[in-house]
């Protein structure tokens, strides 16, 4: 998969349930079949991995040593929270509770394609996050692409 793009506002119901973006659906591969896992993001955002994506994920971390502490609290972290997911008959998500208070969800919520996730944020996060003025956006890109050979 080349990645997820887009980003898309909705609305989570009292209940937890929120209708998974259609736009972002077209993009799930044959082998997702509207299977998920959702996790904890290192940010305060959850990852909602298809399925195929997660498993593809997770084998790459079968090379770490179990016997060195710091993969061990790797990878605990990052299956912190790992909960399968559905797609209801209506399409929707239904957000565990224990996550949504992690990612401090309340009501509006922002999917984000981000590679091969689905990153779901609060929206209130994800403004604060995308508008912090502490980030240069041409320094980090330089800092970050700035050893890439330029292909434009």
């Amino acid at each position: 998969m080349s990645g997820f793009i887009g980003e898309f506002g909705a609305t989570v119901d009292a209940k937890g349930r929120v209708l998974f973006p259609a736009a972002l659906k077209k993009q799930l591969s044959p082998e997702a079949a509207d299977r998920f896992v959702l996790n904890r993001g290192f940010e305060k955002q959850l990852n909602l991995f298809p399925s195929n994506e997660w498993k593809e994920v997770t084998a790459s971390m079968s090379g770490l040593n179990l016997f060195d502490t710091d993969a061990r609290n790797f990878y605990r972290m990052f299956h912190n929270g790992a909960t399968e997911m559905f797609l209801d008959g209506q399409g929707r998500l239904l957000l565990p509770q224990r996550l949504v208070a992690y990612a401090s969800i309340k009501k509006e919520v922002v999917f984000y394609g981000y590679a091969n996730r689905i990153e779901i944020w609060s929206a209130a996060e994800f403004n604060k996050m995308m508008t912090d003025k502490t980030i240069n956006p041409a320094k980090l890109a330089e800092k970050v692409m700035g050893s890439k050979k330029n292909d434009n």
